[in-house]
């Protein structure tokens, strides 16, 4: 069976998962269980570090958020080694018109009040609720993990990065998965990648913001197994 890898997002960590499994589930330097190493300030770093973790040949990639950009960059680097990609809750460009603020404003207010403060803030803009979310405290715990400096690393790195003008060159299956009250990502970055990548597929959630694994996990798994194993494909057996 081919093994999924999972890529968290920007003050997430592997434990932010939930119930969500998978063979390898990495907390990227500076975040998670790694907040005490030194963080990476380029997408494009983040893609290799991780590839240089997985010991499987081939495997299924998905990427949340900001390890939305990093799975991209994987893709154009080690195309040979992604079977199917999972692109949830992300975009193509790194500054993004709509955010609940802008990255520079971002920056600027972690120095002002702190990284903890700040992460326990952005954690709660990724639900519906906020902070009256059921799974905010646990997030917000991880996300209020992560040093300054890693905050700060993570958004310069986004700041930076654009795919936009490779996406008609991914050639792997591709499940773009969204909430409809997502914050952070508006509808025109999904868009964009789902008519741009060639073989894609679009997932809207309902009453989800950015983090759908958590609010709606039932939803967000069987939309997830089932094209991960092709169930219900019109051109495969059993659908």
């Amino acid at each position: 069976m081919t093994p999924l890898v999972l890529v968290h997002g920007f003050l997430g960590g592997a434990a932010q998962w939930g119930d969500l499994t998978a063979d390898v589930a990495v907390d990227l330097p500076g975040f998670g269980a790694r907040a005490e190493e030194p963080p990476l300030n380029r997408i494009e770093d983040m893609a290799a570090w991780v590839l240089a973790q997985i010991s499987a040949e081939r495997f299924h990639l998905l990427g949340h958020s900001m390890g939305g950009m990093i799975v991209q960059e994987m893709v154009h680097q080690a195309p040979h080694r992604i079977e199917k990609l999972v692109l949830y809750a992300t975009g193509a460009r790194g500054v993004l018109p709509g955010r609940f603020e802008p990255i520079e404003v971002s920056m600027t207010r972690a120095r002002k009040d702190g990284a903890e403060a700040t992460a326990r803030r952005i954690a709660a803009t990724w639900f519906l609720h906020g902070e009256a979310a059921r799974a905010y405290p646990a997030t917000a715990d991880i996300a209020a993990g992560a040093r300054l400096p890693a905050l700060i690393a993570g958004l310069e790195a986004m700041r930076d990065w654009s795919g936009e003008d490779r996406l008609a060159a991914i050639t792997q299956e591709t499940l773009v998965l969204w909430g409809d009250g997502d914050r952070t990502y508006p509808w025109s970055q999904i868009e964009t990648l789902w008519k741009t990548i060639p073989d894609s597929h679009l997932a809207v959630l309902p009453q989800a913001a950015h983090a759908v694994h958590l609010e709606r996990p039932a939803l967000f798994n069987r939309m997830l197994r089932d094209f991960l194993t092709g169930a219900d494909h019109p051109d495969r057996p059993g659908g």
